[in-house]
């Protein structure tokens, strides 16, 4: 079955660290360019950070220096590592991916959404 699942999340103080981590299943991890995703209350889903097979990162300005994305093609793992936590960094967390190989109408084939992974810092 093709699946993500994220874990990891809970809740924290403002300047603290978590490491959230993603685990797919059901397809060739290595042709997917994986990244990891938030929602506020209120606000659209958007891209945070993401990590192809070679290791080639992106980042959003706004964690940019606070972030780092890892992957580990052998445990079809993704995680993301949090720094510097802001109450702004407040969201729903999801991973998702983007094949490099398949395209349907267009656009590259993407993984189903998982169920994320709750981050809520506050003090």
């Amino acid at each position: 079955q093709v699946q993500v699942v994220e874990s990891g999340g809970g809740l924290m103080q403002p300047g603290g660290s978590v490491r959230l981590s993603c685990v797919a299943s059901g397809i060739i991890f290595s042709d997917y360019v994986m990244g990891w995703y938030r929602q506020a209350p209120g606000k659209e889903r958007e891209l945070v950070a993401h990590i192809a097979s070679d290791g080639v990162t992106y980042y959003a300005d706004s964690v940019k220096g606070r972030f780092i994305i890892s992957r580990d093609n052998t445990e079809k793992t993704v995680l993301l590592q949090m720094n510097d936590l802001r109450p702004e960094d407040t969201a729903l967390y999801y991973c998702n991916g983007a094949s490099i190989r398949r395209w349907v109408q267009g656009t590259r084939v993407t993984l189903p959404w998982g169920q994320g992974t709750q981050v809520t810092v506050s003090s």
